[in-house]
């Protein structure tokens, strides 16, 4: 609409847009002269240009909106047209904007506005909806909503302390104190809950098991040491790497249980290399016999601490030093608060499979302010793997990671390859890799099905890594597809063999989908590789964003089977010279 005198009504309805942000700026684009604006019949602005944008809280948002603009023309089409209406206005108009050239008076002598030449008017757009930083008087505000509802709602409340050493706890480290630390749990746990402690020094130990409102508190001058007997840790119902299973209790668990805690600034030393010895004996044998793809499974290794249906449970400050497998585990899970820990898996070799923290099919999760290496990925996301995981169906989601770093590990931050329950609602902030393999890394298969979605990435900084974005959905091959090979009786071999081997029907459910990825402030000194996402010509990686980042790398990389991505800000130079190569793609233009 060119020009009017008056007010237009404009209309439309939208869907709530995709992304878990705490408010979206709506811009109208091109607007003259004024504008009112509704959301869902409320009034949520009253404009004047020449910016024509205002803030809409994601709780004004519904899953379907009406959208409503009334605009006004401005004051020049409102008098032009009065006066060829005839309409008397002319002595409030003389009263207040007096006429100061006597050409543009009419035959009374008052100024004649009919020949005014019409101004442009009306709602001209586009209208957008963009996710924005929201400045209050508290900050800014960005994050989104959910994100204030992570971590330990909780703690252990009461203070009485109850000594290990008082139920016959050897502190030089040369007898196994097992039973005598899971007495004082269980004394502290009838009593209504408390603190365990230990006196300073060195504690030999199995599986023990928290107890609801215990905190156990390693304080500085203690370590706990892991038996190096597979016999100590008793096995249990649980999953690993995707499928649930029998397998040995960790050293530290919480399992069934509400509000507890393990503290401290001392230190828990699975002595892991026992279990490490034992998976390369068995990875020599196996590979040897085709079946790689088991041998994790069988090589049954020993957590440091497992977190398993429970709620409302805090971990901080404690040093964990060579895991024989995962350092923690958090399963099935919410609620649950990991603060300051350091990791050190490479004290006595470099074991294999030491993860760093595993969210696995948890909610509600905030882990902040860790320091990690290890010898797989630092710190990672899971959701179930395969036929058992897609039975399960439980999603990790609602995380929040900040203010992290990691060193040796397969990757700064990795989702997967475990994704057949989903992981989304994920918001990971401030993290540094250093000399990490990948920076950011989501893996899976095309047996895992699972969508990878609402995932919020900034300001990661990086030196010395391998990849600095790497997606692939079909990853290591050789470990994820189960393939019996011949002579074996698929009757007789074990359960979780079975579990396995178990076929994804129909084949579709087992294509897994990544989309709805935002990469803001990246900042990466050094990278062999700048990006490498490969998706799948029936499951494009869709609805990436990617604004301000910039990386300096050896070589730029590739995008492959991906679609809608939107690149604002992204510099990557190369070494080789190279361009980021974007092929069997629609909506992608990176460089």
């Amino acid at each position: 609409m060119p020009a009017f005198s008056g007010t237009v009504l404009y209309t439309g309805t939208f869907v709530r847009p995709v992304g878990n942000f705490a408010a979206w700026e709506l811009d109208l684009g091109k607007l003259r002269q004024v504008a009112e604006v509704y959301l869902n019949g409320k009034k949520i602005a009253a404009m004047i240009g020449p910016d024509f944008r205002v803030i809409v809280p994601a709780s004004d948002m519904r899953s379907m909106n009406k959208l409503e603009v009334r605009v006004s023309g401005g004051m020049l089409n409102r008098v032009g047209d009065l006066d060829k209406r005839g309409v008397v206005w002319k002595k409030f108009y003389n009263t207040n904007f007096p006429a100061h050239e006597r050409a543009d008076r009419g035959a009374d002598g008052l100024f004649d506005a009919t020949k005014l030449p019409l101004e442009e008017a009306g709602l001209m757009g586009p209208v957008r909806l963009v996710p924005v930083k929201v400045v209050t008087g508290q900050g800014v505000v960005d994050d989104p909503a959910w994100t204030k509802e992570v971590g330990a709602r909780v703690a252990p409340a009461e203070k009485v302390e109850v000594s290990v050493n008082d139920y016959g706890a050897t502190k030089d480290g040369s007898v196994l104190s097992t039973k005598a630390i899971q007495s004082a749990i269980d004394a502290c746990s009838k009593k209504g809950g408390g603190v365990v402690v230990f006196q300073p020094g060195t504690y030999l130990t199995g599986s023990v098991f928290l107890k609801e409102g215990v905190e156990l508190r390693v304080d500085k001058g203690v370590e706990l040491r892991g038996s190096q007997h597979f016999e100590d840790y008793p096995e249990i119902h649980t999953r690993i790497a995707g499928i649930e299973m029998e397998w040995p209790a960790a050293l530290l668990n919480i399992i069934g249980v509400k509000k507890a805690a393990v503290t401290g600034e001392g230190t828990v030393n699975a002595q892991g290399k026992f279990c490490w010895d034992k998976y390369w004996a068995m990875r020599k044998e196996y590979d040897a016999k085709g079946l790689r793809w088991i041998v994790d499974y069988d090589a049954k290794r020993v957590r440091t601490l497992l977190i398993q249906d429970a709620e409302d449970i805090t971990v901080k400050g404690v040093r964990f030093i060579d895991a024989g497998f995962w350092t923690v585990q958090v399963l099935y899970s919410k609620y649950v608060t990991v603060d300051g820990i350091t990791v050190r898996n490479n004290e006595d070799g470099h074991g294999p499979s030491t993860d760093g923290v595993d969210i696995d099919s948890s909610s509600w999760v905030l882990v902040e302010n860790c320091d990690i290496d290890c010898n797989d990925d630092d710190f990672c996301l899971k959701a179930g793997r395969d036929w058992d995981g897609l039975r399960v169906n439980r999603p990790t989601e609602y995380v929040v990671i900040r203010n992290c770093t990691a060193r040796k590990g397969g990757g700064l931050l990795t989702l997967g390859s475990e994704t057949s329950g989903g992981i989304r609602h994920v918001l990971a902030t401030d993290l540094t890799a250093k000399g990490t393999g990948n920076g950011f890394h989501i893996k899976s298969a095309t047996t895992r099905g699972g969508t990878v979605e609402d995932i919020h990435i900034r300001n990661f900084t990086m030196d010395s890594v391998g990849n600095a974005i790497l997606f692939t959905m079909n990853w290591n091959p050789a470990y994820s597809y189960s393939t019996l090979p011949a002579g074996y009786n698929p009757d007789s071999v074990p359960q979780h063999w079975k579990t396995l081997l178990h076929k994804v029907e129909p084949e579709e459910k087992g294509i897994p989908h990544f989309r709805d990825i935002y990469i803001s402030g990246m900042k990466v000194r050094s990278a062999k590789r700048a990006i490498a996402s490969t998706g799948l010509d029936r499951s494009m990686i869709s609805g990436v964003h990617i604004d301000n980042m910039t990386i300096n790398a050896g070589t730029a990389g590739e995008i492959s089977y991906a679609r809608d991505w939107e690149v604002r800000g992204a510099a990557v130079t190369s070494k080789d010279g190279s361009k980021v190569v974007v092929k069997n793609s629609t909506g992608v233009n990176f460089n």
